[in-house]
């Protein structure tokens, strides 16, 4: 692709993005209720359940929590672009952009851009909502900011998957029906509890799951308590919470974008 093509691509999935900017005007509570849920849920595990919660070498449970959350919200949101962009599909509207002179690619990249905007402030918020409970970072700047790179690095590639899924099913209820399995994916994670204190198999998922990489990274970058449990994923936080995203994307981008042409075929 040349540096114009490129350009004019880029322009073309701003403006699609505009579109899903000009909805949010629209639907202000909707919008507003997406972002209320994950603090819901960090209040709830915080107030409700962290009072018997411990953590290793006696950390305040609460940093171990919030680096946890911010993780799983990361998969937080994903059915609404979902649904949207098989609404789309059935109402013809996908027929009537493939039909202007756009760049194949630049339904599916607004809709992400659109998405990553909405991830970011849903971040953001949830950052301040963690300090209002209590929640400290110690890392500097830059680890900081390392830090919410990887977590909006795992949403993106969360989000390219389930792009690729909503493709797939085409179809509003089909996906819902694919979000449960969004659940038990975010849940079977370090983000609440080590694996250690899972079954051994539960464990062995919990500690190679993607978002356990992201969410151990995360407590290391923003010097918060963990679990040390010696393992090879738990050692290599890091190193895996960059790997699964861009493994993830190089997989399922091509796999969306290639099922996006088929469209109609």
């Amino acid at each position: 692709m040349t540096a114009h093509a490129l350009t004019d691509a880029l322009s073309d999935a701003v403006t699609l993005t505009r579109r899903g900017l000009a909805h949010w005007a629209r639907r202000p509570g909707q919008f507003a209720v997406g972002l209320a849920f994950p603090v819901m849920m960090l209040v709830m595990f915080a107030f409700l359940l962290g009072g018997g919660m411990a953590v290793e070498g006696g950390g305040d449970y609460t940093e171990f929590l919030v680096p946890g959350m911010l993780a799983l919200t990361m998969a937080f949101g994903l059915e609404a672009t979902m649904v949207e962009l098989t609404q789309d599909i059935n109402r013809g509207i996908l027929d009537r952009f493939r039909s202007m002179p756009i760049a194949p690619s630049a339904i599916l990249v607004g809709r992400s851009l659109l998405d990553m905007l909405s991830s970011t402030i849903s971040l953001l918020i949830m950052v301040g909502a963690g300090l209002a409970i209590g929640w400290r970072w110690h890392g500097g700047a830059a680890e900081t900011a390392a830090a919410l790179g990887l977590l909006l690095l795992l949403r993106l590639a969360m989000l390219w998957v389930g792009i690729h899924l909503a493709l797939v099913a085409g179809r509003p209820e089909s996906v819902q029906a694919v979000q449960i399995l969004v659940w038990p994916v975010a849940f079977l994670s370090n983000a609440f509890t080590s694996p250690e204190t899972m079954p051994d198999w539960m464990g062995a998922l919990a500690a190679w799951n993607p978002m356990s990489a992201t969410a151990g990274a995360v407590r290391e970058l923003f010097g918060n308590p963990g679990w040390q449990a010696g393992s090879w994923p738990a050692d290599h936080a890091p190193a895996l919470a960059v790997a699964w995203p861009l493994l993830l994307l190089a997989v399922s981008v091509p796999l969306a974008l290639r099922r996006y042409a088929r469209l109609g075929d």
